[in-house]
């Protein structure tokens, strides 16, 4: 169904058939409801640091018996989420760029990974910095962003020699 066909639909509507309509996906679709939630109480960094511990609980989890699933699946699915309520660009980039931070460290504390999660860690630091870049907030982020690459550093599969030129590569240093 086209949008266009959904607007006639709506504009046949009485107020009092659109406002069940509206309840009734609030009831029983999630993200409508957060939506919801949020566009009556846009609180950008409560909805920032919600979707931030989704990311961190992959890496590190609170419990202390359980193992990190450094499932990149989860962490993008957190980003997208937080990205459709449309924050501003300095938070979306921070939390984007959290889960590159945190792949990087995790691999850097707990020893070499597959060559699988050094490409999808490496493809999400890709997407974030070219994001900084887009909205103007390299220098914002600079710092975070090198201790990424310093994160790097000793691991397999030419992951340090990636990142590195990619850091370099935007952030123009000889």
């Amino acid at each position: 169904m086209s949008k266009l066909t959904l607007k006639k639909h709506l504009q046949s509507l009485d107020n009092e058939q659109i406002i069940e309509v509206v309840l009734e996906l609030y009831d029983t679709m999630k993200p409508v409801k957060e939506y919801f939630e949020f566009y009556m109480n846009p609180n950008e960094n409560k909805m920032l640091e919600k979707y931030r511990a989704v990311i961190v609980s992959e890496f590190y989890p609170k419990e202390k018996r359980g193992f990190a699933k450094t499932r990149f699946s989860v962490c993008k699915k957190a980003i997208a989420d937080f990205r459709a309520l449309k924050p501003a660009p300095e938070l979306l980039a921070d939390l984007m760029l959290t889960l590159p931070e945190l792949a990087c460290k995790f691999t850097f504390e707990y020893g070499d990974m597959s060559d699988q999660y050094y490409t999808s860690a490496y493809n999400n630091f890709k997407v974030a910095i070219d994001f900084l870049q887009k909205n103007k907030l390299l220098k914002q982020f600079k710092l975070r962003c090198e201790t990424c690459v310093k994160h790097s550093v000793h691991c397999g599969y030419g992951f340090e020699d990636e990142m590195s030129f990619l850091y370099d590569m935007h952030f123009n240093i000889e």
